[in-house]
């Protein structure tokens, strides 16, 4: 019922404020498609983090134009902490005040952090090979944080997040705030991540490449 309601409400302020554009929502589907204006609406990314009150999920909203993503928010309301792009950069608001968001220069998977929802996530052998072979590489990986551990490439905490099989709506959000912030996100093969699929997202151009040289095998 939060999914639902939360999603009910966003769809209310953008429909007034903006009712030619198009709206794509996890819980209602799509309106409007036609429009070279998108909005792509997660009312709770990482639900199961939500029910078993660990405060790392959050409330998703993208906005997309001809079908890239121009700008994006990631709010965690129980924190107070609000992360968002849009063309004069990439911003946090929360905890120790407003600041414009940076990702780190790190450059060597040696050296890197890793985050990823699950390793179960990667269902078949040879995918779970690649990701295994991707976390013996890096210096520390850890697991579930759905949504919040985009946010931390952002910030300039975590080098590197790989999430297989993710929906538009749990990607076009974060996608400005990353790019923004300094950093590369494409999926496991170097496309576009806006339709989403197998997301890679790193600090750097040349940590990405490295990443995404052992994802692709």
């Amino acid at each position: 019922e939060a999914d639902r309601e939360t999603e009910r409400a966003i769809r209310a302020l953008i429909n007034a404020e903006y009712p030619g554009h198009g709206i794509l929502g996890e819980e209602y589907g799509n309106e409007n498609m036609a429009s070279r204006h998108v909005w792509v609406i997660d009312p709770i990314d990482g639900t199961r983090a939500y029910i078993s009150g660990v405060p790392v999920w959050g409330t998703l909203v993208g906005l997309t134009v001809d079908g890239d993503a121009v700008a994006g928010m990631m709010a965690q309301p129980f924190t107070g902490e609000l992360f968002y792009a849009n063309a004069s950069g990439a911003h946090y608001e929360g905890p120790g005040g407003p600041r414009k968001l940076a990702a780190r220069k790190t450059t060597r998977l040696a050296d890197a952090t890793l985050f990823t929802t699950t390793p179960a996530l990667f269902k078949g052998a040879q995918e779970r090979q690649r990701y295994d072979a991707l976390e013996r590489q890096v210096q520390l990986a850890r697991y579930g944080t759905d949504c919040y551990a985009f946010a931390m490439v952002a910030s300039g905490s975590v080098d590197i997040v790989v999430d297989p099989g993710l929906k538009p709506y749990d990607i076009v959000a974060l996608i400005p705030i990353i790019e923004k912030a300094g950093g590369v996100i494409s999926t496991f093969d170097g496309g576009p991540a806006e339709k989403g699929g197998d997301i890679l997202a790193a600090a750097t151009p040349e940590l990405h490449a490295a990443a995404m040289a052992v994802l692709k095998g």
